[in-house]
């Protein structure tokens, strides 16, 4: 599975080199270089959108754990950590749920209640980004010839509403975990503990998709996140050099996650996020260069957050390998 993921990983990057050289290194590099330094504050409004979304979590956290309490920005920094794990590492998108679920274990007992919430998570993440994907589309229509598009891309929003619903019976009237706890024991492993136990994961799974208040209250969360990063991009596009209409950031933006979720094989999205920036550029009437730029602006704020996320996550873990062996590498 690794060595897939590397050589999607490979594949991305070259995909992504020949975009650059295509469009003209000289000429995306420029149109970087006349923005200037106050790119650098997308670094801090990309941290508003993980508040919110870290503030959704933790809404299905105390429903699955109603007598324990975890601060906020403890879970702040693990949304960080996860998202990091998951846009920068080779884990097919899910690397970052089972960190969430370890860090998590650091201010909460339950593991089984902690991973229940995750496994919402996801589904709820679902339903998200399908509302943020249609609002993104509504942008389209409302920049563009609608007419050209619309049932095309009507259409295809009403086939991929079939996967969120898929998932959320299956969670809501199946067994998932307990019908795969040998599979899922040896995925998660011990060290996550009542994980490995799925009749008991499913127990709580279901307990929190039958609360459609709290499910609706979390999926607000994280409408608000989403929207929050649509001005991430309005905000690069007017330092880059175009006039964008927030509806355009809209469209780009929810689109642009549509996609990397659909390539979730792919590390980073190498290669696809950018692609799909310069499509999406090419039908709103922007020039290649700014497109471009912009993908490329947003994947230097990826990696300009997310290897601090990483690094202080690998800090904490060798903080705690110390402190555990400590004890046992003093005695006699």
């Amino acid at each position: 599975m690794k060595r897939l993921a590397y050589l999607f990983a490979l594949v991305g990057l070259v995909g992504l080199t020949a975009l650059v050289i295509h469009e003209g290194a000289a000429d995306v590099m420029s149109v970087v270089a006349q923005a200037g330094w106050p790119l650098l504050l997308l670094l801090p409004l990309h941290a508003l959108p993980l508040l919110l979304d870290a503030q959704g979590w933790r809404t299905l956290l105390h429903a699955a754990l109603p007598h324990e309490r975890a601060p906020l920005p403890f879970l702040w920094w693990t949304a960080m950590v996860r998202e990091a794990v998951n846009r920068l590492l080779p884990t097919a998108s899910v690397g970052g749920e089972l960190v969430g679920i370890r860090l998590a274990r650091l201010r909460m007992s339950d593991t089984g209640a902690i991973a229940a919430s995750i496994v919402t998570e996801v589904m709820v993440t679902m339903f998200s980004y399908y509302a943020f994907t249609v609002l993104g589309v509504l942008g389209l229509l409302m920049s563009i010839d609608g007419t050209r598009y619309g049932w095309a891309i009507i259409g295809g929003l009403v086939l991929s509403l079939a996967g969120p619903i898929i998932f959320a019976l299956a969670l809501h009237h199946g067994a998932i975990f307990a019908r795969l706890g040998g599979l899922a024991q040896k995925v998660f492993g011990d060290q996550f503990g009542a994980l490995g136990d799925g009749a008991k994961l499913d127990a709580h799974i279901k307990s929190l998709v039958r609360r459609p208040g709290v499910l609706l209250t979390a999926m607000a969360w994280q409408l608000g996140g989403l929207l929050l990063g649509t001005a991430e991009v309005w905000f690069a596009l007017t330092l880059l050099g175009h006039e964008a209409t927030l509806w355009q950031a809209l469209f780009i933006e929810a689109l642009t996650q549509a996609a990397r979720q659909m390539a979730f094989f792919v590390p980073a999205g190498l290669g696809v996020q950018e692609a799909v920036v310069l499509m999406l550029g090419e039908i709103l009437g922007i020039s290649s260069e700014i497109a471009l730029s912009l993908a490329l602006v947003k994947r230097a704020r990826e990696i300009l957050f997310g290897v601090p996320a990483l690094l202080s996550w690998q800090w904490l873990e060798l903080h705690r390998w110390k402190r555990s062996s400590g004890p046992r590498e003093a005695a006699p």
